[in-house]
């Protein structure tokens, strides 16, 4: 006799996935090929989710990691992630048709950077050493003019051109606490640094980080639908942890579940980053409908209705 699922209640993020930022990238390199044809270059991963990369390489992006890879003939789309100055520089000496898909809101951050610049102050830059934002928003100033702080540690040990001179910015992805926690220690050991007129870190992130937080004391299991090299995806897994959730896991697709240590649950918290498109979380879904009784909650703590334009270039007929 075929024994009866178990009862488990699946918590559903809201918002979660795809932001304004991710959304407008993909459709620009989709619109790309269907102005220009196949194939069309991407510098770097245009967002972080092998997923939606196998998708857009199958419809005739090349992805590569550097612009030297790119012939010149072809047009080249820069990732949502941004790119140092120099890399723009570069496509426009070789005469290339670049597209620029950088997210509005890190855009915001690189033109708050060079403002500061302008006057005269050194930046801090609150990040993630080699992620592609950090990489692309330190290389918008001179070497030198940008220094890197990825903890509290750090801050302590910065050594500064004036400490009267000076001014920080943030990553978009990173966790909310955590780069309060950075910023509380610049203040303190500089008093005259400038902050960001607003949280340099997006929407998007931070209105996931409240949902998580919201399921957190609902749950027995977070699951985090998200890439291994997605800087928001992972802070979501780290935040369910600090708000009580035992087990939270990042897990690129349904086949990734570890079945064996969700034995005995009752409730499974389930979000995605901000780069997993929604198809994901259905298969995940799926999964758990396969296997229990599922009644699925949705925990809603945020509306997003941003969406941003593509470049003016796309718009415009050939």
């Amino acid at each position: 006799m075929t024994q009866p699922h178990p009862p488990l209640t699946l918590y559903l993020a809201a918002p979660r996935g795809f932001c304004a930022g991710v959304d407008r990238a993909i459709k620009i390199v989709e619109i790309a090929l269907q102005k220009w044809g196949a194939p069309v270059y991407v510098r770097h991963e245009i967002v972080h989710n092998r997923y939606v990369v196998d998708g857009l390489r199958a419809k005739g992006a090349i992805f590569v990691e550097e612009l030297d890879e790119c012939p010149p003939d072809r047009p080249v789309v820069f990732s949502a992630h941004g790119v140092p100055k120099a890399v723009p520089a570069e496509a426009a000496r070789r005469e290339m048709v670049a597209v620029d898909a950088t997210c509005p809101l890190v855009t915001k951050v690189h033109n708050e950077a060079a403002r500061h610049n302008e006057n005269g102050l050194q930046m801090i830059m609150i990040g993630h050493a080699g992620h592609p934002e950090t990489v692309g928003t330190m290389g918008q100033l001179p070497e030198g003019e940008v220094l890197l702080v990825e903890t509290v540690e750090d801050v302590a040990r910065l050594n500064v051109r004036d400490p009267a001179k000076l001014a920080f910015i943030t990553q978009t992805t990173l966790s909310v606490d955590d780069t309060a926690d950075i910023a509380a220690a610049l203040k303190a050991r500089f008093p005259a640094i400038l902050a960001p007129a607003h949280d340099d870190i997006c929407y998007a992130t931070t209105n996931r980080q409240m949902a998580v937080k919201a399921m957190a004391p609902r749950i027995d299991a977070l699951l985090v639908i998200g890439a291994p090299n997605s800087s928001n995806s992972k802070r979501l897994v780290e935040v369910g942890r600090t708000a009580g959730c035992a087990y939270a896991q990042l897990i690129q697709r349904a086949a990734d579940i570890d079945w064996r240590a969700l034995e005995g649950i009752t409730s499974v918290g389930i979000t995605a980053g901000a780069s997993a498109p929604e198809v994901l979380v259905d298969e995940v879904i799926d999964a758990f409908r396969a296997r229990f009784q599922t009644t699925v909650h949705p925990v809603e703590t945020a509306i997003e209705t941003v969406e941003f334009k593509v470049p003016r270039i796309l718009r415009e007929t050939a």
